[in-house]
């Protein structure tokens, strides 16, 4: 009986593994490694950078409404500029920051 459900087992693994056969991308394992390397090296850095930011972004946006005598304009401008994303850094942010590798694109 065991036998029998071994051999239904490893029949039906081998016939998922033909129908379903695994797909490749042009990411190896040392490129995952170091994207997630440098994704986290990056955002030890820049979240905190990026709340800085921020908070005297918010700042200087409400002290500009003060000073100005009441530009709301320049004061949205302000709030938009520093307040605007992305917050943290993530593959695709790192992708767009160095482009397109065409020694990748040719692997697809």
């Amino acid at each position: 009986m065991v036998n029998q459900i071994m051999r239904v087992s490893a029949l039906l693994a081998l016939v998922l593994t033909c129908v379903f056969p695994i797909v490749g991308n042009a990411e190896d394992t040392i490129e995952k490694a170091g994207v997630g390397v440098g994704v986290t090296a990056g955002n030890m850095w820049f979240l905190p950078i990026k709340a800085i930011e921020v908070t005297i972004g918010a700042l200087s946006g409400a002290l500009s409404y003060v000073v100005t005598g009441g530009n709301a304009d320049l004061t949205k401008q302000i709030w938009r500029d520093t307040t605007e994303g992305p917050y943290a850094i993530t593959p695709e942010v790192a992708r767009m920051g160095v482009g397109r590798r065409p020694e990748l694109d040719e692997k697809e």
